[in-house]
């Protein structure tokens, strides 16, 4: 299986920024334009693009919509899109804009006839959010941890059609410690899905650990402060993936 690298790019007020550990109180503004950013990403290699709104996510609606809309029509790669989409509609306006897959994540834990709903009707299109701490899903921008379980919940979700996960270890993310590849792993052979690491990536060694899990079903990671710190560049990670598979093949 192929292992994917997703660029990041957090949306807060317009701007491409970067927050430690889920805190909004802690920003660190990495470009004035992510229109600009993301095009840079492409230009790099990237083959897909993950976008967050970090406004939606904290007001529970899409804020940055525009702005994102506008990246996915300008750019020749596939993006992701997360943050505040809680609606159907909201679903539908992005995928009709050209987006190519919706993250979902706090209705998807508190709203299960809604998630049946987006799952049966545009499975494959739809990555559920799994924001954890200590295993357990955080909710509305981090700042609300559930008692769920993630690995039940997400054997829940399959049942309903769920394809890919996005599991984040919130106590990892903007820190640059490491990703929490057994729980990434665990979940993935626990699903039978593909799972997209997120969170705590530093250096190159961690997405060589993480892809060394593809065949488990680890299909990709996000990387972003790692990325807008240079402690690699997106080309590096790249070439060592496309080694990896050279020489796994």
């Amino acid at each position: 299986m192929s292992f994917i690298v997703y660029p990041a790019i957090d949306i807060r007020g317009g701007k491409c920024v970067r927050l430690f550990q889920g805190d909004y109180g802690q920003e660190t503004v990495y470009a004035d334009s992510p229109l600009a950013m993301a095009k840079r990403w492409v230009e790099q290699g990237a083959s897909w693009v993950h976008l967050v709104d970090l406004d939606g996510a904290k007001q529970g609606k899409p804020t940055n919509a525009a702005l994102i809309k506008e990246i996915a029509r300008s750019i020749p790669v596939p993006v992701q899109v997360g943050g505040g989409i809680r609606t159907e509609e909201q679903i539908a306006d992005y995928l009709e804009a050209g987006v190519a897959r919706v993250i979902v994540g706090t209705a998807a834990i508190e709203d299960e006839p809604f998630t049946k709903r987006i799952l049966q009707n545009d499975g494959d299109k739809i990555a559920i959010g799994l924001d954890c701490r200590n295993g357990l899903v955080a909710t509305r921008g981090w700042l609300t941890t559930t008692d769920v379980q993630a690995t039940e919940l997400a054997k829940r979700l399959v049942t309903y059609g769920a394809e890919t996960f996005i599991y984040t270890d919130i106590a990892r993310d903007g820190t640059m410690t490491g990703p929490n590849v057994e729980e990434i792993a665990a979940l993935a052979m626990a699903t039978g899905k593909s799972v997209i690491a997120s969170g705590g990536v530093s250096k190159l060694d961690d997405l060589l650990t993480l892809a060394a899990h593809a065949s488990d079903g680890v299909s990709g990671a996000i990387v972003g402060k790692a990325l807008y710190t240079d402690a690699f560049t997106l080309e590096e990670a790249l070439q060592r993936m496309e080694g990896r598979e050279s020489h796994a093949g």
